[in-house]
């Protein structure tokens, strides 16, 4: 799991694009074992990052925050 990647439901302040951005480079760091990807492979890396950022937001959006 990484540890450094803080909770961003209920955020106080809420949570930005840039927290949520932050928070899936963390995680596709984690999972592809790169801290900076090869050349050959930086235009998968970046997808991979949009991808779950873009989950992520969706996510967010649509938890009820009771």
């Amino acid at each position: 799991m990484c540890r450094s990647i803080k909770k961003l439901r209920n955020a106080e302040p809420p949570a930005t694009g840039d927290d949520v951005r932050a928070a899936a480079l963390q995680y596709v760091r984690k999972v592809s074992g790169y801290r900076v990807p090869a050349k050959r492979n930086q235009a998968a890396f970046e997808a991979a990052v949009e991808e779950v950022a873009a989950s992520t937001a969706r996510l967010l959006e649509l938890l009820d925050a009771r």
